[in-house]
This record gives C-alpha cells, structure tokens and sequence, in this order.
C-alpha cells in the first residue's frame, strides 16, 4: 500500500508510466491529504482496500510534515482498520532536530528553505529512546528501528555523489498487534 498526498502520488505515478515500469498488482496507491482526511475514512473508500487482508504500509517522507497530533491520529488509524501482524515502515526526525540548540546545521538549512517554500516542518518528532513505548500506545510493536549511523551504513555507503541522512533521522519499522 503506498499512501501519499494526491499532487505527490500524480507525480510518481507519472514517471513510473514514463519509465514504463510496472508495479505488482496487489501494490495499491491510495492518495491522502493528511491534514484534511483520516486515513480511516481514505481506506474504507477504497475499493481496493481490503481490511481482511495483512497490510504493508510505506509511509516515507511524510511524518516531519504533520502535526504531532496528525501523525499519531494517522497511526492509531492503522491499527485500528489494517489485521494484526500488518507492517508499516516510516521515518521520522527525533526529538533534537526541532531544538535549535541540538539541531545540525544540515537540519537548520533544511527548516529555512522548507519555510520559505510554504513547506514547514510541523511535527516535534519521536525521542528514539521511547519510540516502542510511545508506538505500543498507538497498537504497535516495534520491530526495528535504524539510527542516522544505521542508515548510512545500509544504504548510503560508498555512495559517491556526497548525499547522506540528516543526523536527525531515523527509520521504524513496526508491526500492528
């Protein structure tokens, strides 16, 4: 399942067509805005949602640019609409990127341009230390959680064009109980 704002998801699918590039049939793009729908209300309209059927979710990129609120309402939706033992994969910005003191100079940069773009980071991120505390509250169970020193090592290693993560961000994988 690949939810995403409506503008985002036109756009991907666009270049995937372009590129010729099929996707499995059972991979469903449900398109949200998630500060103006519930992802309840976005699946159970849905017809190609089936909420008998164990789900995965691929919710990247989005979280820094919700609420607190939205993004822990989205997750609650989750697990209250997808079976047990569905997985979802996110990212997320810890605790210390929204603290200007404890925030990296890549991650000052990115808050002023994202500003200025009308694009503003909103959420105040998960303290890694209490992730599986805070996601069991939701319905979930973390399974992993990679760190900024993680994801570089994984998939950013011998990459030779100088992009990396931001030392602020961190990947989760967690599965519904």
């Amino acid at each position: 399942m690949r939810l995403d704002h409506p503008a985002t998801q036109k756009f991907k699918l666009q270049r995937l067509a372009g590129l010729e590039w099929e996707h499995p049939a059972k991979l469903h793009f449900i398109p949200i805005d998630f500060t103006k729908k519930s992802l309840m209300t976005a699946l159970t309209r849905s017809s190609s949602y089936d909420p008998n059927v164990k789900s995965f979710f691929s919710w990247l990129g989005v979280t820094p640019y919700l609420t607190q609120n939205e993004v822990c309402a989205t997750l609650r939706s989750i697990a209250e609409v997808t079976p047990a033992n569905s997985t979802i994969v996110f990212d997320y910005l810890d605790t210390d990127a929204f603290i200007p003191e404890k925030s990296s100079p890549q991650m000052q940069e990115q808050f002023k341009y994202l500003s200025k773009i009308d694009e503003p980071l909103k959420s105040s991120g998960f303290n890694p230390s209490n992730l599986a505390e805070e996601l069991a509250s939701l319905g979930f169970s973390l399974q992993e959680t990679l760190s900024p020193t993680d994801i570089e090592e994984h998939y950013f290693k011998g990459r030779m064009d100088g992009y990396h993560t931001d030392e602020h961000e961190h990947f989760a994988c967690a599965v519904i109980e």
